[in-house]
């Protein structure tokens, strides 16, 4: 009963879309109108709210991750097969959140960072993910977004299995990758024609 309370749990501030919430209560904004892709994400609150409520969304973004799998780390064996769900629920509730009918959520990267912080310091899944979004970013540049992400997701994905030795972790970071790579591949097949590679030398 822990894991499917905490897959519940999970799921639940998983879908508290806070980049709509606080831009829309602070400023009056509404960020799924003004940005041009109409995701209620983290980087739309700091293009179009302004640099304290991206923060502000940030915070609260990888909080609603870390939290519920912080606990369940604690309280929970992580070699169980339901930790699965417990990872990949507050992904699987901000990309498709209960509140707005199922429909409408975010593209899942800040809160994929929450979760994995919620593991440490136990597992370098966090470290691992954030290299990838850096060496797409800084040393072999992908475009659109929407590309760097899948390729980061997918790379991290195959990369823990040689750092990672918890089955359970590998198929709940696997969970939340498809689950991101969903969401991201609708934004990818709109930009396709705008996907370049660019490699930077010093």
């Amino acid at each position: 009963m822990g894991y499917l309370f905490f897959s519940i749990l999970g799921y639940l501030t998983g879908g508290i879309l806070f980049a709509y919430l606080i831009p829309k209560k602070v400023k009056g904004i509404d960020i799924r109108k003004e940005s041009r892709d109409g995701n209620p994400g983290t980087a739309n609150a700091f293009l179009y709210a302004g640099v304290p409520c991206g923060i502000l969304v940030l915070v609260c973004d990888l909080l609603k991750g870390a939290i519920p799998v912080h606990l369940a780390v604690r309280t929970l064996d992580v070699q169980n097969p339901g930790f699965v769900l417990v990872m990949a629920a507050p992904v699987l509730g901000h990309v498709v959140p209960l509140f707005r009918g199922y429909a409408g959520g975010g593209k899942g990267i800040a809160v994929s960072f929450g979760v994995l912080l919620g593991l440490c310091p136990g597992f370098p899944c966090i470290w691992l993910l954030a290299f990838w979004y850096l060496f797409f970013s800084l040393v072999f540049v992908l475009n659109p977004h929407s590309f760097r992400t899948i390729a980061a997701f997918l790379c991290w994905a195959v990369s823990e299995l040689f750092f990672i030795k918890s089955t359970e972790v590998l198929l709940g970071s696997a969970m939340i990758t498809l689950l991101v790579w969903r969401r991201h591949r609708k934004e990818d097949k709109k930009e396709e024609r705008e996907i370049r590679f660019v490699f930077r030398r010093n």
